[in-house]
């Protein structure tokens, strides 16, 4: 950026080693609970000095300073390009969560685009910068809530009905929103108050991605290297049909180890996925899926009679015609294994809720007591935050709108104990997200815990008034989704304001930019969904297959039945929960593991290909620097880039030929090369499958190790 924006210009210090990688994965909820970071000190640069003066610090001096009231902010410009990100990054985030139940974070490539964008297009401040990638990453938080919660419609009574274009996108909207407005009044405490004792690991870098703006260029390189090679990989295997995407080895049902399955869906978003999130998670992950489909559902096929899981199966509702067409091993699946997989994940959410409690209970009381001695009128440039009363107008809106709209589960008056619950446990989990994001950062945050407490409250209320019929399945859900969704987006906006305390953006004008990214992104956000939910020729709902697991989604799903009907099959949960205690004990991250045991191994599997790959470049990394333990590469490091590159690149080249090969199929089959020849080489026709997965990740580490960045 320019001098003349900025006649105060701070330091830009590097990140902290212990910065957490850009990726929202609820598989990782626990992950951070273990180390949680030491409070930062106070360097000679802003990023982490004190907001006020006092013995031993400096007043904090934000990049562009508070009198600086003529640096263009809230364009046009600004908020088109960051509505086309948002667009963009929340439709390859429903693609990316529906396959692996995870996200990534997006404000940090986003940042890195904008500053790319604008030079090719012409001068732009850093506020300009800010605003744009407020905007776009809205688009990936909403996306991430919604997606967790909405297609559980699909597997509950009357659910149907609902999971349409407008329901979605009125859910997403009044969610997205209400997380902005419950945050607004929090900003103040949190952020500016607690400047140097809640970092915002997320928000810290990507302030400081903005103010080495001048290296913009080369960094969008990277990411943009990136999203080409996984396009271009994804036409060779997706579209020509050169090689399998899913190889693998598996045994048969007579087999002395019968129904074992060892498959792997070589994409490049899983690599890079993988590469984010590290080798510790990826491998924790990836070993819930082997004892799975390693151990379980052979174990089982083993001991359990053909006739008995027909039975179960008939009994879970599932018809002849759909067991004739699916292996053994997917059968015991769904039978069994798929409970087990539910009772972890919901026991290892529970556990890491319990385990943030005292954080909770600690910034709940902190932030209700900041918000009764804020009576104060802000008049600042950077203190100005949206009018309170507008707050509580606003709010008061969107809760009244959802007792009184027709399309939406629940008649008036019972309407009135949804918003009500929504209001209550919303504020709640908001103010608990936006605080421990601060800590731990979004990565970590408990999004899917809070989600499911918010679902066991709601249900414990539903019981007690005796509302315990198949049409309070779908009341049930709406509360859980608009909490869920504000309580990720409130996350999300805590780090973008925190990023705009440090570049000296305008509170109000990120407010706003940030419910106009929320109101964009929505419009594309359910349209995608139903689109991938009918993206297999054949099939009523592609959400919930093999293709996409939705495992968050049907978790949901499953514990509003299981408690209002109090049908749910405890056998399994239970031996799913006992294994979450287990994988817990043992030191791994439960949530994580449990994850991994409920997903697919062909999912998890190359996720640990791409853990190894960040392994094996941390070694290299080590043997240059001379044998000592080389710093942690940070999120704006070459390979972090180019793997955020491969997830964007490969999630939306993904995204683009399930809708090829689900709504042109004709034309899917022509452009079809390979006519699926590896069926008749057996496991020697996989060969190219895996040279060409192998190809890709000896390009990633050659990508992380280079010196430019």
């Amino acid at each position: 950026m320019s001098p003349r924006n900025s006649p105060q210009l701070a330091k830009v210090e590097p990140l902290p080693a212990a910065a957490p990688s850009p990726a929202h994965s609820n598989s990782s909820d626990a992950a951070a609970f273990d180390d949680p970071p030491s409070e930062p000190s106070s360097p000679s640069g802003n990023l982490s000095g004190s907001r006020s003066s006092g013995r031993g610090s400096r007043p904090f001096t934000p990049y562009v300073p508070e009198s600086a009231t003529d640096v263009a902010e809230l364009t046009p410009q600004a908020i088109i390009l960051g509505a086309v990100f948002g667009i963009i990054f929340g439709a390859s985030t429903v693609y990316l969560a529906l396959r692996a139940g995870l996200t990534i974070s997006a404000s940090i490539p986003i940042a890195v685009l904008s500053i790319a964008v604008f030079k090719k297009l012409g001068k732009s401040t850093i506020l300009e910068n800010n605003i744009v990638q407020t905007l776009g990453s809205a688009g990936e938080s909403i996306a991430s809530g919604a997606v967790f919660t909405v297609p559980a419609l699909i597997f509950l009574s009357g659910g149907e009905h609902y999971f349409q274009y407008v329901q979605i996108m009125t859910l997403a909207a009044i969610g997205g929103v209400l997380g902005i407005l419950f945050m607004i009044p929090l900003r103040r405490s949190l952020i500016v108050k607690e400047h140097g004792k809640l970092p915002y690991p997320e928000g810290t870098a990507c302030a400081e991605v903005l103010m080495a703006g001048e290296r913009g260029g080369a960094l969008a390189k990277k990411v943009f290297q990136g999203v080409f090679t996984a396009a271009f990989y994804w036409v060779l295997m997706g579209v020509l049909r050169l090689w399998r995407d899913t190889p693998g080895v598996r045994t048969g049902p007579r087999s002395v180890y019968p129904n074992a399955t060892l498959d792997c869906n070589i994409t490049p978003e899983y690599l890079g996925v993988g590469y984010i999130i590290g080798p510790r998670i990826a491998a924790e992950m990836t070993s819930g899926g082997v004892l799975s489909w390693l151990a379980l559902i052979p174990l089982i096929s083993l001991y359990v009679p053909d006739a008995q899981r027909l039975a179960d199966l008939h009994a879970l509702g599932y018809n002849d015609a759909w067991i004739a067409d699916h292996s053994v091993a997917e059968q015991v699946y769904r039978a069994y294994v798929r409970y087990i997989g539910a009772g972890a994940v919901a026991c290892a959410g529970v556990m890491t809720l319990l385990k943030t409690l005292p954080t909770i209970v600690h910034s709940f009381r902190d932030s209700i007591r900041d918000l009764r001695g804020n009576g104060q009128k802000a008049t600042a440039r950077t203190e100005k935050d949206i009018p309170l009363p507008l707050v509580i107008l606003g709010t008061g809106f969107l809760v009244a709108l959802i007792a009184i709209l027709p399309n939406l589960p629940g008649k008036f008056p019972e309407s009135l104990l949804i918003s009500l619950l929504i209001v209550v446990f919303g504020f709640f989990f908001v103010t608990v997200a936006s605080r421990i994001v601060g800590i731990i950062g979004s990565s970590s945050s408990p999004i899917s815990g809070m989600t499911i407490a918010t679902l066991m409250g709601t249900c414990l209320v539903f019981v007690s008034l005796g509302w315990r019929g198949d049409s309070y399945q779908t009341v049930a859900l709406i509360v859980g989704s608009v909490v869920c969704i504000a309580a990720a987006n409130a996350g999300a906006t805590s780090q973008d304001l925190k990023t705009g305390f440090l570049v000296g953006a305008t509170p109000y004008k990120q407010q706003i930019g940030l419910i106009i990214g929320v109101l964009v992104s929505v419009l594309v956000i359910g349209g995608t969904l139903l689109l991938l939910d009918r993206s297999i020729p054949g099939m009523q709902h592609a959400i919930g297959s093999e293709k996409f697991p939705a495992p968050q989604a049907v978790l949901m799903a499953t514990m509003i039945k299981g408690q209002l009907s109090q049908q749910l099959p405890w056998g399994p949960v239970l031996v799913g929960v006992c294994l979450a205690f287990m994988a817990q004990l043992a030191g791994a991250h439960a949530l994580s593991w449990a994850v991994g045991a409920y997903l697919p191994l062909s999912t998890t599997a190359p996720i640990f290909v791409g853990g190894v790959v960040r392994w094996l470049v941390n070694r290299q990394r080590t043997r240059r620097s001379g044998g000592k333990a080389a710093a942690a590469e940070s999120d704006i490091g070459p390979g972090m880039l180019y793997a955020t590159g491969l997830v964007a690149g490969g999630s939306l080249a993904g995204m683009l030929i399930a809708f090829l090969q689900g709504f042109a199929e004709s034309t899917a089959k022509h452009l079809d090369l390979g006519g699926e020849y590896w069926l008749r080489y057996g496991f020697r026709g996989d060969a190219l499958a895996f040279v060409m997965f192998a190809a890709l990740s000896l390009l990633l580490i050659r990508q992380a190790l280079s010196q430019k960045a």
